[in-house]
């Protein structure tokens, strides 16, 4: 299915496509536009907010990225009026249509004023009864409306107004486009493209677990009360303890998919295109072949006035019609009367077709691909073969023009309009549209370059250095070809060179400057090589490179030019990207001024538009991996071992690192004018105190911390981290506490980047307690920076210009920090008289790359051990390492500084995944070199050689080379030009498993530095406790490979593992930009905020307001509306808006198995929140269900040590105990039980709740021996942490009380028995079976909800109160905002 936007041109102007609103009950909302003043629209960081959510939920949702930002001068205007977003919200009312079709009664549609005449087209192409029409025009009164124009431009189009659908004549492009459309309706609950991962089909599973849509309670209800059908039982492997890890489970089954209703055997061109000159004069346009299912071949004509049968056989040519012709304007009314058993099963298949929620065949923006499949019968497929041979994407038919023109689409997108918010909307969707489109040419591109399907535009070269042109899309290897990068690590450098490159075509393009353009930048990593593909500047394929750069250098710096535009437009990205202007020198030693990094080259397009390329050193060097003859780091970094030498000189450091280190130092910058305030006022005489401070404040110990060991101590006690986070709420600025911080350069960072851990003499608790009034210092701190930084008396500025000195700022008057990037690159040289600036500019650097250490690197595991990062696979590792600058080459350094804590049992999940991530990355840079060598005909040879060596315990796996099935009698002659990889060697055949592992431990000494002790995959599953299957998903979805879904017997000592049957696919991994919703993203912030202060109707609004704004820019599937819907869904459910929140989550599942991936963590967590809702809109089973799928996933990706799988089985066992299954519920209450005190210490709260848990099933099994024993463990706990007084300390002594009664009242009935035997008089006791609202108010302690209680009518008042806003609205009435404004920036502080 490909999505309604698709056949618009992201070039044709003011185009509106809607995504499947319509059908997804979003009703007309999309129409909705709002516009919002005083919200700078550039968002001054690159980093992919793609994985923005992947930890958040509840208590840690505040992981989104740092993109919030704000221009530090937006403050000059109207005081504090300026910073508060408006949001005006124009209602266009939408209307109702009847539409006739032939053949059918007409029905009623409901339109938006902005929809274009072409959107109607594509609801009824979907609808289950005009599904088969495709050549229609739709006319008013006799007119024909414009596909292009917008409704509310059509005159006389009204409410009621009747559209016909009229049958138009066809064209060749017409029938095409109908043979396409049938083709997609036939296939569309056929997976197959979803396996082989084309046109952005993916996979989705849940509805065999919901058995359809979730929203049908009425048949929900009859099932859902009788308790006694329900059967409890999981599968043996989903029990707590069980070792077996099954593949097969990953994809359950799918009936729709299992005996897929054919209508059809074959659909395809007849050899007998295109039709000769004569027929082509009687309106013939092409000739089909089909066989039905009756087996009846039959040869088709499509002509102008539709489709008939002719006379034609496979081998004579008759196109006369037969008789009857049966002549219809569409192939299904054809079919339907020529086969029978086409007219039943197409009838049922478009039933079941449109039964299916639209999240689940909606294309996604990206392809995302699976690592496993099943074996899937290849069919004949006519559009697929004529697809695969075409430079165009399936749905470019509707494209006017050849192939499309990348570079000017990608240009011209960024040019449009963007003052108010309907421009904003339009250009980011235009911008996102083309992005997406673009990433799938290059990777289509970039597969035809590697399987030699292209012809290089240098073929004389050697393979390596050849370079391709296909598509409008220019294509090189990641080899080091004219000794570019020798001097910087030759191949090493060359492969890592284009990621660099591609964050900074991110950073850049976030900012998002006029005027200055980068280029289409895609990396795709195929078969062991590294692609990379960019749009083409106008102009430069003809023209030499030396005379078309006019500003930095093509020789690192040997000869450098420079250009006064170029300079006047980096300037505006040197702040929100800190890139200091600097000069260097050029070959005649003259100085040369630049703005950017030498390499950065700037190049004037045939178009006139100002172009920057090579943007690989945006960011500063990273000195921890960069040795320097001369250069000593601070102590912090050689304590560490640092620096250590790395394989290329081109390490830099993450954007997000730079961020959290400025806005670290912003702290200290404002603590330090703080203090000497607080000096001058105590004692205006004895200036002393003041050059005191300021000596310390200088002294180099400054750097960025010194007292590395109080601050590693203080993340293991509780008390001490308290006290830092305490000591950094007091340095936000007065006013919101940590909701908004004090903003580096302007920007509003959340509080997560600094874990006030780093104490620098000048931090700390001591300080803050001595001085009682800092706060106030504070205040009159940021009175004094004056916006031209004239201060108001010299003392001030003193006190400023000192503090500037010691956090290194660049301006004596503010606080301003920027880096100078090409420091420490060779060949790179200054002019003398900037030789303090530079050594200033080194011990920066020095001091961030010491701050990444000592502060980050413990941040980060800090903040694994409160568990407010929940890493669950690598993917969640990487992405948790990457949100806080730190780069996976520090992944060896992260697990040592693990293994040192005392705490380290409680990191052991952590270590664990950081292990397999590290040995998975050597095993894939190790497959990389490995496949290069291996021919196309012995790939899945080679691929299951190598996964035999990595993880089958068959010691002398021996590579079974492929039988030659076509062995030519005659050796042929070597071919000249190879494709890549072409050689006819078969080295790869001898790797053994033993060499495999070696490679292994030394990949991981020479690159990470750490030292792996095992020479074989079961040692090392052995000695780090891992499972084969998590080891074998990682590294498949690594390097793209997809193996065949079955059990793989790893541990046979007898047989290898795979065989090359196994191997189905090899994928591309592909990295691209991702272009950002930036309002929408500024109100689903705003809503986290509110939510946050307690206010959820305004909350909710806003969230709601985001959706909408989501769905403009992204259509209706990315991961940022995933995040946006979860948060919905939970607020609905606190509202007590249940079968709400069921429909917003089950979209947000469907959509996390679709963007993200079926057994990607984030879509576990989604899977669970689900359960909860269907177990409070009374659907056990269903919760059940879910709950043991999330479980099985969360085996396979982590195994079943890991701190969430205690609040899954705690779960799963309260769903249980619900449902009387009381041994099933102890079993995995116990087990969460073990695992919250192994992770949470025994002494936490959890595991206190996790005892009552227990002891409450012992309850109501009447073993209140255990039920006692459990609950007093929890009392003691409650006892010792809360105080006798605390309610929950209480409730528990109730509890015991009451356990303790019923024991007594059981022993008395048991001596009774023992005494008077059959004819004792029992007093009945009470057992007591859960209520669901007790089970379902546990569920929601544990799931961290907590409600706020709504009686019908506060409901009713606020849905009413709602209705009343909107009424308003819609007249225009509210143009002033809304009385609690969003999110007020509390950032007064102006910066010059």
């Amino acid at each position: 299915m490909v999505s309604k936007t698709d056949d618009i041109p992201a070039s044709v102007p003011n185009c509106n496509p809607v995504d499947f609103a319509d059908e997804a009950g979003d009703g007309a909302q999309d129409s909705k536009e709002t516009s919002k003043t005083h919200l700078k629209d550039s968002c001054g960081c690159g980093h992919s907010a793609d994985t923005a959510m992947v930890n958040g939920d509840g208590a840690h949702e505040r992981t989104e990225e740092e993109d919030s930002k704000q221009d530090g001068n937006s403050e000059a205007d109207g005081g504090d009026e300026s910073n508060e977003q408006e949001v005006i919200v124009i209602q266009d009312t939408g209307f109702t249509v009847k539409i006739q079709a032939p053949g059918t009664e007409p029905f009623d549609l409901q339109v938006s004023p902005q929809e274009m005449v072409q959107e109607i087209h594509q609801v009824l192409m979907d609808r289950e009864d005009t599904c088969h029409r495709t050549c229609f025009s739709l006319q008013l009164d006799g007119n024909v409306l414009d596909n292009f124009a917008e409704l509310k431009s059509i005159e006389g189009l009204q409410e009621g107004s009747l559209l016909k659908v009229v049958e138009e004549p066809y064209t060749v492009r017409e029938a095409r486009i109908h043979v396409r459309h049938i083709r997609d309706l036939l296939k569309s609950l056929d997976p197959s493209d979803s396996y082989n991962g084309v046109d952005c089909n993916s996979l989705s599973f849940l509805s065999i677990f919901t058995d359809g849509d979730l929203g049908d309670s009425d048949k929900r209800k009859k099932k859902g009360n009788e308790l006694e059908q329900i059967d409890c039982t999981p599968p043996e492997h989903i029990l707590p303890g069980s070792k077996d890890r099954p593949l097969v489970p990953l994809q359950p089954p799918n009936k729709d998919w299992k005996q897929p209703m054919q209508c059809l055997k074959v659909l395809t061109m007849s050899g007998w295109n295109p039709p000769p000159g004569n027929r082509k004069m009687h309106g013939d346009l092409m000739y089909l072949c089909m066989v039905t299912v009756e087996e009846r071949h039959i040869s088709v004509t499509a002509s102008t006035r539709g489709f008939y049968l002719n006379q034609s056989t496979t081998y004579t040519f008759n196109p006369k019609p037969a008789n009857p012709s049966f002549l219809s304007h569409s192939l299904v009314e054809l079919l339907s009367q020529i086969s029978p058993a086409f007219k039943k099963n197409f009838t049922a298949l478009q039933k079941k077709r449109v039964q299916r929620h639209p999240f689940e065949r909606i294309a996604t923006p990206f392809q995302v691909y699976s690592w496993t499949a099943p074996q899937v019968d290849h069919a004949m497929d006519c559009v697929r073969a004529e697809d695969a041979y075409t430079s165009r994407l399936g749905y470019e038919e509707h494209i006017p023009g050849q192939t499309r023109d990348w570079n000017e689409e990608l240009q011209t997108t960024r040019e449009l309009p963007r003052k108010n918010l309907p421009e904003r909307l339009l250009r980011e969707r235009a911008i996102f549209k083309v992005h997406s489109d673009f990433a799938a040419a290059a990777t289509r591109g970039a597969m035809a370059v590697i399987d030699g399907n292209v012809m290089a535009i240098n073929p004389g070269e050697e393979t390596r250095m050849q370079m391709f042109i296909w598509n409008n899309i220019f294509f090189s290897l990641g080899f080091d070809v004219r000794d570019h990068y020798r001097e910087l690590g030759g191949d090493a450098a060359a492969h890592v060179a284009p990621t660099n490159d591609l964050n900074g075509v991110q950073a850049y393009g976030a900012v998002d400057v006029e005027g200055l353009y980068t280029l289409g930048t895609v990396v795709v990593d195929y078969r062991g090589y590294r692609v990379t593909a960019q749009s083409i500047i106008p102009g430069i394929l003809e023209r030499e490179q030396e005379q078309s750069v006019i500003y930095g250098s093509i020789d690192f710096g040997k000869t450098v030019v420079s250009h006064s535009k170029y300079l006047e437009l980096l300037e505006k990205t040197s702040r929100p990207l800190k890139v200091q202007r600097h000069n260097v020198l050029n070959e005649k030693s003259e100085s040369v001024e630049l703005c950017s990094s030498v390499e950065c080259k700037g190049i004037i397009g045939n178009d006139g538009r100002h172009y920057i390329l090579d943007l690989l050193r945006t960011f500063p060097p990273d000195l921890n991996f960069l040795p320097v003859d001369g250069e000593e780091l601070s102590p912090e970094s050689r304590r560490q071992g640092f620096p250590r030498q790395h394989r290329h000189r081109l390490a830099c450091l993450r954007q997000e690192l730079i961020e959290a280190f400025v806005e670290h130092r912003y702290l200290l910058f404002m603590k330090m004018a703080a203090l000497q305030l607080m000096q001058q006022k105590a004692n205006k005489e004895a200036k002393a105190n003041i050059h005191a401070i300021t000596e310390t404040a200088e002294a180099p110990s400054e750097s960025s911390a010194d007292t590395t060991q109080t601050q590693t101590t203080a993340s293991d006690s509780p008390g001490a981290t308290e006290s830092n986070a305490s000591a950094a709420s007091q340095t936000a600025t007065a006013g919101e506490g940590n909701s908004s911080q004090p903003a580096t350069n302007g920007l509003v960072e959340p509080a997560a980047t600094l874990n006030g851990e780093c104490k620098s003499p000048l931090e700390g608790k001591e300080l803050e307690e001595s001085i009682p009034r800092l706060a106030q210092a504070k205040e009159l701190a940021e009175t004094l920076v004056a916006e031209d930084g004239s201060c108001i008396d010299p003392k001030s500025r003193e006190v400023v210009l000192n503090a500037c000195k010691a956090v290194g700022s660049i301006s004596n008057t503010s606080f301003d920090i920027r880096f100078n990037p090409d420091i420490f690159s060779p060949g790179v040289r200054f002019p003398d008289d900037s030789a303090d600036d530079i050594q200033k500019q080194k011990q920066l650097l020095k001091d961030a790359a010491a701050f990444l250490v000592s502060c980050q690197i413990p941040s980060l595991v800090k903040d694994c051990l409160d568990h407010s990062a929940l890493p669950m696979d690598g993917a969640t590792l990487t992405e948790a390492l990457r949100q806080r600058g730190i780069n996976i080459r520090y992944l060896g350094t992260v697990l040592e500084f693990v293994d040192k804590t005392p705490a380290k049992a409680q990191l052991e999940h952590f270590y664990r995944i950081g292990i397999s991530e590290l040995i998975t990355r050597c095993a894939k840079h190790i497959f990389k070199t490995y496949l290069q060598a291996v021919e196309l005909s012995a790939l899945s040879a080679a691929v299951s050689h190598f996964l035999n060596c990595f993880l089958s315990s068959f010691p002398d796996a021996v590579a079974h080379l492929p039988p030659d099935e076509l062995v030519s009698r005659r050796k042929s002659r070597k071919r000249r030009n190879r494709v890549p990889g072409g050689g006819d060697n078969t080295a790869w055949a001898s790797l053994t498993p033993n060499e495999l592992w070696k490679n292994i431990a030394s990949e991981a000494k020479s690159y990470y530095h750490f030292t792996i002790q095992c020479e074989s995959v079961d040692q090392v599953v052995e000695k780090y406790g891992f499972q084969k299957t998590t080891l074998l998903r990682e590294i498949s979805v690594k390097t793209g490979i997809q193996i065949l879904i079955k059990e793989y017997n790893f541990d046979s000592r007898h047989k290898p593992a795979f065989t090359e049957e196994d191997i189905l696919n090899i994928f591309p991994v592909v990295k691209h930009v991702n272009p950002k919703a930036s309002d929408a993203f500024h109100f689903f912030q705003s809503g986290q905020a509110k939510v946050q202060q307690g206010f959820l109707k305004e909350g909710c609004e806003l969230i709601n307001e985001a959706l909408n704004l989501f769905n403009n820019v992204y259509g209706a599937m990315h991961v940022e509306i995933c995040a946006c819907l979860r948060l919905l869904a939970r607020l609905n459910y606190i509202m007590g808006d249940h079968a709400e929140a069921l429909s917003n989550q089950q979209k947000a599942v469907l959509m996390s198995e679709r963007v993200l991936g079926i057994e990607h963590p984030n879509t576990i967590q989604e899977y669970m929140h689900l359960a909860l809702y269907c177990f409070a809109n009374g659907q056990l089973s269903t919760a059940l269900k879910l709950l043991y799928r999330a479980r099985y996933l969360m085996l396979l990706v982590s195994g079943e040590d890991h701190p969430e799988m205690a609040l899954l089985d705690s779960n799963i066992g309260l769903v249980l105990h619900g449902v009387m299954e009381y041994d099933l519920s102890l079993r995995f209450l116990e087990n969460a039980l073990t695992i919250n005190t192994k992770y949470h210490g025994p002494r936490s709260l959890k595991v206190a709740l996790s005892h009552h848990l227990v002891a409450r099933v012992y309850e109501s099994k009447a073993e209140f021996r255990s039920a006692l024993q459990h609950e007093k463990e929890g009392y003691t706990i409650y006892k010792n942490q809360m105080g006798e007084a605390h309610e929950k300390t209480k409730e528990s002594s109730e509890f015991l009380k009451y356990l303790t009664q019923q024991a007594v009242a059981l022993q008395r009935t048991m001596n009774e028995i023992y005494k008077n035997g059959s004819n004792a008089s029992i007093t009945p006791l009470k057992f007591t079976a859960p209520s669901m609202a007790s089970v379902l108010e546990q569920l929601n302690i544990i799931n961290g909800i907590i409600f706020i209680p709504l009686s019908q009518k506060d409901l009713e008042n606020l849905k009413a109160e709602v209705q009343r806003r909107q009424q308003l609205q819609e007249l225009g009435k509210i143009e002033e905002p809304t009385e609690d404004r969003p999110l007020e920036l509390e950032d007064k502080i102006p910066i010059d």
